[in-house]
């Protein structure tokens, strides 16, 4: 017998996707202080929010920040959404994806679980944490299994052929904050997978505006990419955060521009807000501040490496290869060597708004 169904559709950089949730999940109640949040976020308003440093207290991932701030009626199958909720589709625009979160394993997930033989292993990332490991299933879907922490499974994603239809099975034993946190790492799986061939780059990057421009920071984990924006952000009148982890770039007809997202990383900062690209700087630790320019290979090469992507799917890549091409051809790329301090800031502002 099939449960009910919840359903909510997103937009994210112009590309609409649907979350629905079987019974018993379903979806929080907010409390009004959290709904002002989330209608401020919606409108673009700039939020008291800095970038979450390397070593700093990480808040909250949503926009309910305190206990006090939970329905009445929060149980372990409530799931916070508040994030996603500046995203909320207003109109009838036709989801690329359809992401259904499912009450229990089926029947012929755990026989699947216990005899894994008939699996095809197509990728398995188990040198940093979180792991995770993807499958071939006989059918042609694609199977993923979730080990954010050592031992713990979280759940698993069934993909179908089409990539439009996906389903998650959270794990029993894990609550409803851990379950919305693997809901999100589904669905930028899913969003690279159904966004890549509209010229879109979901990227792992820090991005601030200034002066109706937004400006990337880009940079292997740790390099300080919030540390920089949050220097932008102390050092330079104006500056606004538009993202702190995974800010959307598009090739539109208006040009190439960057969109807020419902993913942010530690810093919760999710503003339905977008802007032309004013320019890409990757950073680099050093013992003094120095800025050049780059374009070709070096410029692509950071740009491509910084895009999230589905490795084994070459139509997917070579979509994502000529979308990194086009944005490097006209948007202006900067490599920066630089210190945490406010003189890397003012290095940086100066060359890439001269």
């Amino acid at each position: 017998m099939s449960r009910e169904m919840q359903s909510r559709s997103y937009t994210v950089a112009g590309q609409t996707f649907t979350v629905a949730l079987e019974e018993p999940w379903h979806f929080m109640t907010y409390t009004p202080v959290v709904a002002e949040r989330i209608r401020r976020a919606a409108a673009g308003e700039v939020l008291d929010i800095e970038p979450i440093r390397a070593g700093d207290d990480v808040p909250a991932r949503t926009y309910v920040t305190r206990k006090e701030e939970l329905p009445a009626d929060m149980d372990r199958y409530t799931l916070d959404f508040s994030q996603y909720e500046p995203f909320a589709e207003q109109g009838q625009a036709e989801s690329l994806f359809t992401l259904r979160i499912q009450a229990a394993y089926p029947q012929w997930l755990q026989e699947v679980l216990k005899d894994r033989s008939i699996l095809l292993e197509i990728l398995r990332v188990d040198n940093q944490l979180p792991w995770y490991y993807i499958f071939r299933l006989p059918d042609g879907r694609t199977l993923y299994e979730f080990e954010p922490t050592p031992g713990k499974i979280a759940g698993y994603l069934v993909v179908d052929k089409n990539d439009r239809d996906a389903e998650f099975f959270p794990a029993p034993n894990i609550g409803p904050y851990s379950t919305i946190h693997q809901i999100s790492t589904v669905l930028m799986i899913l969003y690279t997978y159904n966004t890549a061939l509209n010229g879109t780059l979901l990227m792992h990057a820090s991005t601030v505006r200034l002066a109706g421009k937004a400006y990337v920071f880009l940079g292997t984990s740790g390099t300080g990419k919030s540390t920089h924006s949050r220097l932008w952000l102390e050092n330079i009148a104006g500056t606004e955060l538009l993202n702190d982890d995974n800010p959307v770039i598009r090739v539109t007809d208006q040009g190439v521009r960057v969109y807020g997202s419902p993913w942010s990383g530690k810093t919760p900062c999710y503003r339905k807000v977008e802007a032309p690209i004013g320019g890409i700087v990757r950073l680099e630790q050093a013992p003094k501040n120095e800025v050049v320019q780059i374009a070709g290979i070096k410029a692509y090469a950071n740009v491509i490496a910084s895009a999230a992507s589905i490795r084994w799917r070459k139509d997917i890549m070579d979509a994502l290869s000529k979308t990194a091409e086009a944005v490097v051809t006209h948007t202006p790329c900067w490599h920066l060597k630089c210190l945490p301090d406010a003189d890397a800031a003012h290095t940086c502002q100066q060359a890439v708004t001269a």
